[in-house]
């Protein structure tokens, strides 16, 4: 009896240090507290919602369970799914080539404030028409959609972890028609210490850069990828591209293990710094995910000035901002309020011996071209207030509409 009893407070005395060890050891090890779903509301709206009389379709939500790691709060990451036909199994992607049974599309912007958001109704009449390709005689006159919400955490990479799914809502709609016109191409921005005043902000000609199209390249009907580019002055003290200012460092092309080595969409990633100062030309394939960065041969003489002119200020010189300042800067831009069928020129302050003109190519949110020497008068085909750059090595101009 004495050996059993003797036994029995070991195996106990064991089991307790076991416990305890493992107990520690979890403590040292983060766990992740995950909700399990949330409540998206119904949508305040009686009848049918005219997607083309209408702006918006407002969506709200109670906030989930924060996800918590010993106490701390995490936020996770928003984005609103629709279907036409309640079904959520296959999503509609357009990269791919072929979507058959595609049932739902996931909408581009993410939010993070766990309350709601402005669904664009231009999006989602636009969506329907990608996804279910109806014509012209087929759009019928009421569809409806259902709505439903993902929450998910982000590492730094953006890759997505613990995925939680609203209920799913309805809404009757009145879709219309439109021709689908090719995508943009897809462009991207420079942002860093080598490129506008320095920041890392993100104002656009201040502290960003957009890249350019190639004169006369094919870009992908669906998704607008292909090749860009940008050339001008580095001077090695780093900087990235973002595929969009507004998605929280989601998309991005940063520095590997060293200059000539890229990574796309690494949190972790360095800072690309050139070798040595100088002129560059910075290509990106959007569509093969390929990024070279090489210094560039070409002319590239420096400049004092930039200006617009025009029939609007009397073909004088309205002056544009040099966006790199404190070195060689080749980028300009200008924000200005133009009426319908005014003629514009970018040309050199003070002088007409460098001015480019030409004819503009139409985009969603505004026009480009690249500039001729002493070419045709350039005509601002909508009245609006927009932000114009100007690269005054490729002679690319680029009107944004604000």
């Amino acid at each position: 009896m004495k050996t059993i009893f003797k036994s029995t407070i070991l195996l106990t005395a064991v089991g307790m240090l076991l416990f305890t060890s493992c107990k520690d050891d979890n403590e040292s090890n983060p766990t992740l507290t995950q909700p399990t779903t949330f409540v998206l509301n119904e949508i305040a709206v009686k009848g049918n919602v005219d997607l083309e009389k209408s702006t918006n379709v407002t969506l709200t939500w109670s906030q989930p369970t924060p996800y918590n790691n010993y106490n701390s709060a995490m936020v996770p990451t928003y984005t609103i799914e629709v279907s036409p036909t309640g079904a959520f199994n296959h999503a509609f992607d357009a990269n791919a080539e072929d979507n058959t049974g595609a049932d739902f599309f996931a909408l581009d912007e993410t939010y993070s404030n766990g309350l709601g958001a402005e669904v664009s109704t231009e999006t989602l009449n636009r969506s329907l028409l990608q996804l279910l390709g109806w014509t012209e005689a087929t759009v019928p006159a009421i569809q409806q959609i259902s709505f439903r919400v993902k929450s998910a955490m982000r590492d730094a990479s953006f890759r997505e972890y613990y995925p939680i799914y609203s209920n799913v809502i309805t809404l009757n709609t009145i879709p219309y028609y439109v021709e689908l016109k090719p995508a943009d191409p897809e462009i991207w921005w420079l942002i860093g210490a080598d490129i506008a005043d320095g920041s890392w902000g993100g104002d656009m000609g201040k502290c960003v850069i957009p890249m350019q199209t190639l004169d006369g390249a094919e870009y992908d009907k669906k998704t607008g990828q292909g090749e860009i580019q940008w050339i001008g002055y580095l001077g090695g003290s780093g900087f990235k591209l973002r595929g969009s200012l507004d998605d929280g460092w989601a998309t991005q092309w940063g520095q590997g293990d060293s200059f000539g080595s890229y990574v796309k969409n690494d949190g972790g990633s360095g800072n690309i710094t050139v070798p040595e100062a100088g002129v560059y030309k910075v290509t990106l394939n959007t569509k093969d995910d390929n990024l070279s960065i090489e210094p560039y041969d070409g002319s590239a003489p420096v400049y004092s000035g930039m200006a617009i002119a025009g029939s609007f200020n009397e073909w004088g010189d309205t002056p544009m901002t040099p966006c790199s300042t404190g070195w060689e800067n080749h980028d300009w831009y200008i924000t200005y309020e133009f009426a319908a069928g005014d003629e514009v020129k970018i040309k050199q302050a003070d002088s007409w011996d460098f001015n480019k003109g030409g004819t503009f190519i139409n985009y969603s949110q505004g026009m480009y071209v690249y500039g001729v020497g002493n070419g045709a008068n350039l005509v601002v085909p909508e009245a609006g207030t927009y932000l114009i750059f100007f690269n005054d090595i490729t002679g690319y101009i680029r009107f944004i509409k604000q």
